[in-house]
């Protein structure tokens, strides 16, 4: 292996991460850059040879005893050189003494399971085509000045607060949030934004089958009809998988959601959709 450094990735070089997680196929958001870096600015790694760089990871610390580690990639022609394990250990000394959380090609987890990452389940990404659909439930669009009663929900469904990606969510241009409030409680909210190809759904938190569905329906109301979307959901959320199902949408790509440390049990049948495989 070559003599390299490994650095911070800076600012400007997250277009980079970006452009480089679109060639694997992972269609990030056409503004996530923003929001990914701002979780967490020390958080992402690029490891270079000779100036260039070759490798890159991020290592989100959440707010608290949490971290998220994605954008696990090597350029292909620098692959079998040991520069990704070098990253990789990299991002685990960062994440030191946190919960760790990652979502994984399936191919590799064994290997993770060599760093002491337990599987969890599959997250499923499935695709189709959005149609305008009537709703039932009187859906309310959401933004940043929603703040305080977005946290407050959407830590009932995360390991960990996460405020300054949040906070940058919920402004994120090319996107909409609607939620549905009753008795002045939001009981539930999702998300769509625009991405490299199409728009993906993500977030979708709710208390109750229905009112999620009503949420799925609403948000592809929110894009052009016959526009292709995606949604990536847990396998262990039943409803929302054959509610995928029921509108033609296809299996597209899948992960292997895995721990390392001890997580709140989450309510998975109330997590019809992930917020995102970079940054869980």
């Amino acid at each position: 292996m070559n003599d390299f450094i490994i650095r911070k990735l800076n600012r400007d070089e997250m277009k980079t991460a970006i452009a480089w997680a679109d060639k694997e196929g992972w269609n990030p958001g056409v503004h996530d850059e923003e929001c990914f870096y701002n979780a967490d600015p020390n958080g992402f790694f690029a490891l270079l040879v000779n100036d260039k760089i070759v490798s890159i990871i991020s290592a989100v610390k959440y707010d608290n005893n949490y971290g998220f580690i994605g954008f696990y990639i090597v350029d292909p022609e620098h692959r079998g050189k040991g520069y990704g394990i070098a990253i990789w250990q990299k991002a685990m000394e960062y994440l030191n003494g946190k919960v760790i959380g990652l979502d994984g090609v399936p191919e590799q987890v064994e290997n993770y399971k060599k760093s002491g990452f337990v599987y969890a389940h599959r997250n499923i990404t499935y695709k189709g085509i959005s149609k305008t659909t009537s709703v039932v439930k009187q859906l309310k669009d959401l933004n940043s000045n929603d703040f305080s009663m977005i946290k407050n929900f959407d830590i009932k469904y995360m390991p960990d607060t996460r405020d300054s990606f949040l906070k940058c969510w919920l402004s994120q241009d090319d996107s909409h949030i609607i939620g549905i409030e009753e008795n002045g409680k939001l009981r539930a909210y999702g998300k769509i934004r625009k991405c490299y190809e199409g728009y993906k759904i993500g977030p979708v938190f709710a208390e109750t089958d229905e009112l999620a569905s009503s949420i799925f329906y609403g948000l592809q109301n929110k894009i052009p009809e016959t526009s292709e979307f995606t949604i990536d959901i847990p396998e262990g959320n039943e409803f929302s998988l054959n509610m995928a199902k029921s509108c033609s949408m296809e299996y597209f790509f899948e992960t292997a959601r895995m721990y390392k440390g001890e997580i709140k049990k989450l309510p998975i049948n109330n997590i019809y959709g992930i917020t995102t495989y970079e940054l869980g």
